[in-house]
Parts: structure tokens; C-alpha cells; sequence
């Protein structure tokens, strides 16, 4: 019975006010299209949380690449600076090859001491200047033929069957400036 009643004011309202039955109709219509906008909502949210796990994995490629970027050079800028005298250290091997040949002629003079000790000083100067750079010389003769160290010049009979495919002389020196070969040694190998 209240609810009776109260259709009846509602009725009596709208007859006597026509104007409220169009805001409820308007309000209908608002409150459906929100409805909808709620559902564009959700997908557009849904689309910028898309978006955003694009960008951010975007990011984080593009720093990731940077940092290997970085360490990359970094560690081609500490070779380069390790190896940066190699041109230098290479072009002076041939006077510090001249200074060995002079000492060994030297030695067979006996009456030229003072010479022999002044070439010897110089000699040991040079060569500790270089060793301070990071210059070594390759140990070769006794040991196996490798193409990555050695350059055969020439073969000839073993003088005993361990030397067969070994170094039986050194020619002329290698090098390495670090641990990278700077000139390969000029060796004769056995057969």
C-alpha cells in the first residue's frame, strides 16, 4: 500500500510536472553512455598500460645496449692504449737487431774492450727501455714449429731425431709487446 502511494505521487508529478520525466530520460541516457565510456575506458587504459610496458622495454634495450656500448670501447681503448707504441717498438727491432750482430762481431776482436763495453752499455739500455714498454722476445729454437709464431725460412736435416719438426736456428728474433706477436721469428726448421 505505501508503494501504491507512491506511484501515485510520482504519477501526479510527472502530470503536473512534465519537465522531471525528461531529466530522468536525460539522466538514463548519461548514466548508459557513461556505461559505455567505462567499458573505452578500461580499453584505453589497457592500451597505455600496453604502451608504457612497450616503452619501458624499449628503455631498457637501449641501455643495455648502451652499456655493452660502453664497456665495449672502453675496453678497445685500453688495448688500443697497451698496444699504441707497436709502430714505434717495430721500427726500432732492426737497430736493436744491428746492436746483437755488432756485439758478436766484437767478441771475436780482443783488442777492442772499451768499443765492445760501450756497445754493450748501449745495447742493454735500449733493450731494458723497450722491455720497460712491454716488448719480450720469443724463445724459439728447440721448440715445435708453430706457423702463429715462426716464420720458416728454410729445412734442413735434423742434426738428431728430437729436432725433427723443431726450430734448429733462430735467424732472426721475434717479438711479442704484451702477449701480441709484433714480428715473427725467422727460424730454420728440421727435418
Amino acid at each position: 500500500m505505501i508503494q501504491e502511494e507512491k506511484d501515485k505521487e510520482s504519477i501526479n508529478a510527472q502530470v503536473e510536472n512534465p519537465e522531471n520525466e525528461k531529466k530522468d530520460d536525460k539522466q538514463e541516457i548519461v548514466s548508459e553512455a557513461n556505461g559505455q565510456e567505462g567499458k573505452g575506458e578500461d580499453q584505453q587504459i589497457d592500451a597505455l598500460k600496453n604502451e608504457v610496458a612497450d616503452q619501458k622495454d624499449k628503455y631498457l634495450r637501449l641501455y643495455s645496449e648502451f652499456e655493452n656500448f660502453r664497456r665495449r670501447t672502453a675496453k678497445e681503448k685500453m688495448e688500443l692504449t697497451k698496444t699504441a707504441n707497436e709502430d714505434v717498438l717495430a721500427s726500432l727491432l732492426p737497430v736493436l737487431d744491428d746492436f746483437e750482430r755488432a756485439q758478436k762481431s766484437i767478441e771475436e776482436i780482443k783488442e777492442a774492450a772499451p768499443v765492445k763495453e760501450g756497445i754493450n752499455l748501449i745495447y742493454n739500455k735500449l733493450f731494458r727501455t723497450l722491455e720497460a714498454k712491454g716488448l719480450k722476445p720469443m724463445e724459439s729454437v728447440g721448440l715445435e714449429f708453430n706457423p702463429e709464431l715462426h716464420e720458416a725460412i728454410t729445412q734442413v736435416p735434423a742434426p738428431s731425431d728430437e729436432l725433427k719438426g723443431k726450430v734448429v736456428t733462430e735467424v732472426e728474433k721475434g717479438y711479442y709487446l704484451h702477449d701480441k706477436v709484433i714480428r715473427f721469428a725467422k727460424v730454420i726448421i728440421g727435418s
